[in-house]
């Protein structure tokens, strides 16, 4: 098994620390991992993304062009990332501040409303591990276990009294993963 996934967004929005989480829980897992960031000089507003391969085989090269599965949390990810999911794989998008929503009928397509949910449940910060919840409903590439510990590691110990409401939000986006049906154009 072998898994390439880009995530990519906003800096601010925990797309880096998405990326870490799955990277600790497949190493956890005796899994090969990488993990590459990449973002702009600004610590939030600015563009983030980080690519994440999780493989049961040694990995080649940590660059990518093309990848198994996108999570994307903006419109300039969907912009740049939407055609760069490889055919049969899958794209998972929060529909807040998309205006133009995936339309390619040769992959899986699927939303989490992670922004609203996490505002519903009072704590805007969540809102990663919402996506990340909706995304291991859909691919379960690595155990919640280990996710939870991996989200341990992740965090400063000062931090860990945030550890269930972490797991609550996680446990949200699984719940509230929907499927989502593009209209082909003919």
């Amino acid at each position: 098994m072998t898994e390439e996934i880009i995530i990519a967004g906003f800096g601010g929005q925990g797309v880096l620390s998405m990326g870490k989480i799955l990277a600790y829980s497949g190493i956890m897992q005796d899994q090969e991992v990488s993990w590459m960031p990449s973002y702009g000089p600004e610590m939030r507003g600015g563009t983030a993304n980080v690519t994440v391969i999780l493989s049961d085989d040694r990995i080649s090269s940590p660059y990518l062009k093309v990848y198994d599965s996108a999570i994307v949390l903006n419109q300039q990810s969907m912009d740049k990332f939407e055609n760069s999911v490889k055919p049969g794989g899958t794209l998972l998008y929060d529909p807040n501040g998309i205006s133009h929503h995936p339309t390619r009928a040769d992959i899986s397509i699927f939303q989490v409303e992670a922004n609203k949910l996490a505002t519903e449940m009072g704590n805007t910060k969540v809102f990663n591990m919402i996506v990340l919840g909706a995304f291991l409903k859909i691919k379960p590439i690595v155990r919640l276990d280990n996710v939870l510990e991996g989200l341990k590691k992740s965090l400063p110990e000062r931090y860990h009294h945030l550890l269930p409401i972490n797991k609550e939000a996680i446990t949200l986006g699984m719940r509230s993963v929907l499927h989502h049906h593009t209209e082909i154009l003919q």
